[in-house]
């Protein structure tokens, strides 16, 4: 069997259950790897270092988890390493450095610098740089701008003798891939293993989902209450088995890790990372006994020579307001309401001299029209929650919106109830994304004041890190629809939706291998993009991934600009796949319910 090493996904985002830790210490892995930051979280944590310098991490990470499992983690010589630093990572680790003095114990932490690109921005002004994207030019004020580091900061630290590493920003998988780099002496130029190394880190970067959260098949999942969080034992060549703690609730299987696999990536033949650019289209799943599944088949290629960085501004204030609205005809009382509530409050707002709202919607959730648009089939629905969402560049005007919600319970629909206080505005937070050449940042390793610099390969030349989607491969046979039965997609597949800004990608595996031409016969780009087209205003494309029977969907400008942009009640696309999962489809022959 030569070397395993085990490593612990203990938290998917800032606000994961606080129970993962403790679990993987009892298990007695070798490492506690976590993930704290969304892009937008970083802006939230720039604001509270403005008001504290002593702050600008993610605080649960010390005053919780680490409060709670400390002790274990050092007496059983389990290594960790985390993102939780934020925009102050010092500021974390002499956070945790006190935590340990209090509880009489000592500890060698590490941290990683040289993400901050803050100081560049004058010059980069001058230089032009564009969103990736859109083209726009760089705003005048940011909040925040950081680079994604990869693993090789992590690897250094862990070299020195960190038994805690925290990190800034850097890409979610490179906390797990880091620890591999240290513990199999791979080096920068194992392309493949490093490949293998990010496909482990991103099974068990977003938690409970490599272990049965968010599953199509929710009711084969059993024990959500105690459900298990993702280990992964990893092995030399790359290779790894993706499971759970023994006695712990969820499901590991195939279909779970599919999923997963699929979540949040664009074209699975070229996931851009700092270390390597990755291909997923020959990996290959394997069930190798109860909760275990053997992942081996991701290929490397040398990675470009920029790095991505993620930069936030600040775009003006939102405000939204839910209302619930029961009894007949409760869909179009709720419309009705949504809608009067906005005139009321544009003629205030310009009675008070201000301009009208940026930007406003609503959202009768209940109803399925904003999700489901066309598709929707709740027309008679007797219990709705009105959503309505605004933006404005004055917080005062979203004030005045605030004051105007509670009224409708006296003065329109019947039925009319829910109002819990007045919403509170906030800050609208925009993301900017553009790429930085590596030799323009120095990563180092600060360990006791003593710093650690740490070469970065820059990659060759021609390689950028962000391509343009590739044109997806064609089958050699694919099978007609023909006659048949009529079935939803969910009966003849699995599907997971995720985010990226204002993209959304949607993972869609078969059931069955032989029914994958079947399904890329019926699901075309135009077909998926027509039955999206009330919410996805771009382009579709479409990516073969043959190992796992899989086809991945990438829908550009598809979820109201996303995150704290998007007004929508789902601004990450999490019901993406659900919708698709409705679509009709005709079914093989022979298929039994």
């Amino acid at each position: 069997m030569g070397k395993v090493v085990r490593i612990g996904g203990a938290s998917g985002f800032w606000g994961d259950s606080r129970v993962g830790a403790p679990q993987l210490v009892a298990e007695g892995v070798d490492y506690l790897v976590f993930d704290y930051l969304a892009e937008l979280t970083m802006s939230i944590l720039a604001a509270a270092r403005r008001k504290n310098p002593a702050l600008g991490y993610a605080t649960d990470f010390v005053d919780v988890t680490l409060r709670s499992v400390l002790k274990d983690v050092l007496d059983r010589k389990i290594r960790v390493i985390s993102n939780a630093g934020g925009v102050n990572p010092q500021a974390c680790a002499q956070a945790i450095r006190a935590l340990a003095a209090q509880q009489g114990l000592s500890v060698e932490v590490a941290v990683v610098l040289g993400d901050d690109v803050m100081p560049l921005l004058p010059q980069l002004r001058e230089e032009g740089v564009r969103e990736l994207q859109s083209g726009a030019a760089l705003p005048d004020t940011l909040l925040t701008a950081n680079a994604y580091l990869g693993a090789l900061p992590v690897k250094r630290a862990l070299d020195e003798g960190a038994q805690i590493v925290v990190t800034g920003r850097c890409v979610d998988s490179a906390v797990t891939l880091g620890a591999l780099m240290h513990e199999f002496g791979w080096t920068a130029s194992d392309l493949d293993r490093l490949a293998q190394g990010s496909l482990a880190g991103h099974i068990i970067e977003c938690g409970c989902q490599a272990t049965g959260g968010l599953h199509t098949d929710w009711e084969q999942v059993p024990d959500w209450a105690h459900i298990g969080y993702p280990v992964v034992e990893c092995h030399d060549d790359g290779h790894f088995v993706a499971t759970k703690p023994p006695g712990t609730g969820g499901l590991v299987n195939c279909a779970v890790i599919a999923e997963q696999m699929l979540y949040e990536i664009g074209d699975p033949r070229c996931y851009l990372l700092p270390d390597v650019v990755c291909d997923f289209t020959r990996v290959e799943l394997t069930q190798e006994g109860e909760h275990r599944v053997a992942v081996r088949g991701a290929r490397g290629s040398a990675p470009g020579p920029a790095y991505k960085v993620s930069a936030t501004y600040l775009d003006g204030f939102r405000c939204t307001a839910q209302l619930t609205i029961v009894g007949q005809d409760a869909a179009r009382k709720a419309r009705r309401t949504g809608e009067a509530i906005l005139e009321r409050t544009t003629q205030l707002l310009a009675q008070a001299g201000l301009a009208g709202y940026s930007r406003s919607h609503i959202e009768v959730l209940g109803s399925e029209a904003g999700n489901f648009g066309p598709h929707a089939r709740a027309a008679d629905v007797r219990e709705v929650v009105l959503q309505i969402a605004v933006m404005h560049t004055d917080k005062a005007a979203l004030d005045l919106f605030a004051r105007e919600i509670a009224p409708a319970g006296t003065s329109w629909a019947p039925g009319t109830t829910g109002a819990s206080g007045r919403p509170s505005p906030s800050p609208c937070l925009r993301q900017f994304a553009f790429l930085l050449d590596k030799a323009r940042l120095q990563p180092h390793v600060d360990i006791d004041g003593v710093l650690h610099p740490v070469p970065v390969p820059k990659g060759p030349a021609g390689a950028v890190m962000a391509a343009a989607p590739s044109t997806p491969e064609v089958a050699a046979n694919e099978a007609a629809a023909g006659d048949g039965v009529q079935v939803p997609l969910i009966a003849l597949a699995w599907a997971r939706s995720g985010d990226k800004g204002n993209t959304s990608n949607i993972g869609v595996i078969a059931r069955r291998p032989e029914w994958l031409p079947l399904l890329r016969a019926q699901l075309s780009e135009e077909r998926v993009a027509q039955w999206l087209a009330h919410l996805v205003q771009g382009r579709v494309t479409r990516f073969d991934v043959p190992g796992i029977h899989a086809l991945n969907f990438v829908c550009e400008q598809a979820l109201d600009g996303g995150g704290m942009t998007s007004l929508r009640n789902d601004p990450l696309g999490k019901g993406m796949a659900q919708i698709l999962l409705t679509m009709p489809v005709t079914a093989p022959a022979g298929w039994r319910p």
